[in-house]
């Protein structure tokens, strides 16, 4: 009789042990990923996915909204889509923090993807046009 309950326990715990093992190597495979194309120069693609942990598609998913086209998306149904989601979702009505926090990562992935195209259009614009400051005088 023991020696059933001690076979049930290390099957058990070689199965718990098998399922965190494959579990850790998919994370370290998508990290080495990501590592890599930070590596080839694509650095905004590896920061922005390990700063909020979600991809831009993930992120539309979740809200259900589009993926930004050359930078451009409708924020204003973006926040609404936030704002509807994160309030059926609050945990005083008995809904799920968790599912709180990623629609919270979700909204801010897709604010900043838009920013930065923001940034690199300016930018871009900025060299086409040159550098032209704003001079004040004084009276």
């Amino acid at each position: 009789m023991a020696h059933r309950i001690i076979t049930q326990v290390v099957v058990t715990g070689a199965r718990v042990f098998g399922r965190a093992f494959a579990e850790a190597y998919k994370q370290a495979s998508a990290t080495s990923k990501y590592a890599a194309q930070a590596q080839k120069g694509n650095t905004t693609s590896a920061s922005t996915f390990a700063s909020s942990g979600l991809t831009l598609d993930e992120a539309c998913r979740i809200l259900n909204v589009k993926p930004p086209q050359g930078g451009q998306t409708d924020l204003q149904q973006t926040t609404e889509r936030f704002k509807k989601l994160f309030d059926m979702n609050d945990p005083k009505k008995g809904g799920s923090f968790y599912l709180q926090s990623k629609i919270l990562r979700a909204r801010e992935r897709i604010e900043m993807e838009v920013r930065e195209a923001e940034r690199k259009a300016s930018a871009e614009k900025e060299l086409s046009e040159g550098w032209k400051p704003k001079v004040y005088k004084d009276r």
